[in-house]
């Protein structure tokens, strides 16, 4: 299989653009540009769409819930490029409850949800999944973070086939792979994880995890996992914004 890098992160087999980036991540607190210099690197490098997302409160040293509720005075095109702006929500119980409140998550262009050691006490495979199920089936997210560097005991193909059925994208970053973070069984996990997608049939959207600009295009680590197990473009949402947009209407409220 060909794996052509175009923009910001791949093509498989033939040379159409990649349109979009979700989860370019954060930009005002634990990251290092601001929203214009983000946008602009990013109409540089071709996109036509660029999400960025800020975690809520309950992960240290994060910005307030006013940053969430005023993000509509940004405007959503810079340069060029669509913007959408969101949060990644923590999952805080073993229901799924959010740890935003639904009156600002209604707020938010794009919605992200997943469970973060700072605000989640571990539990036994069971609690875990129903937690993580629980989060997919509400129809205010968008997308679900899955654990992959072991932190959590999971089965993925119940999570996996939850996402299928409530129509939840399952999101994969380029820097949950890179080395230098350190992160456990990583790449074995996200190898398994994109095998049972790829069994069921399960749409899954990539995002650099970009903290700075120069790495929105970084996607060396992601595609080397979706080459070596020759992942579909099919399921590969990020090859249409209209394709991203529609799917995630579907579960919408």
């Amino acid at each position: 299989m060909e794996l052509l890098l175009a923009l910001d992160f791949i093509t498989i087999s033939g040379a159409k653009k990649v349109l979009k980036e979700v989860d370019n991540t954060d930009v005002i607190v634990h990251a290092y540009n601001t929203i214009l210099e983000m946008a602009k690197e990013a109409s540089k490098r071709g996109l036509k769409l660029l999400g960025i997302t800020e975690h809520v409160s309950g992960i240290p040293g994060i910005c307030s819930h006013v940053f969430f509720g005023n993000s509509r005075l940004v405007p959503r095109k810079m340069y060029g490029v669509e913007l959408m702006l969101g949060a990644e929500i923590n999952i805080i119980d073993y229901n799924g409850k959010l740890s935003l409140e639904d009156r600002l998550i209604d707020k938010l262009d794009v919605r992200i949800a997943g469970l973060h050691k700072h605000c989640y006490t571990p539990g036994t495979v069971g609690q875990n999944i129903t937690a993580i199920i629980g989060a997919i089936k509400n129809p205010k997210i968008d997308i679900i973070s899955l654990p992959d560097d072991n932190s959590f005991s999971l089965d993925y193909e119940a999570i996996i086939q939850a996402a299928k059925k409530y129509n939840t994208l399952l999101e994969f970053n380029n820097n949950s792979l890179n080395p230098m973070n350190g992160r456990k069984n990583v790449r074995e996990n996200n190898i398994h994880i994109l095998q049972l997608c790829k069994k069921y049939g399960v749409p899954i959207i990539l995002g650099s995890d970009a903290h700075v600009d120069i790495n929105i295009i970084r996607c060396d680590f992601v595609c080397e996992v979706l080459c070596k197990i020759n992942f579909p473009k099919e399921l590969i949402i990020n090859n249409s914004v209209m394709d991203f947009k529609n799917k995630m209407n579907l579960n919408r409220v």
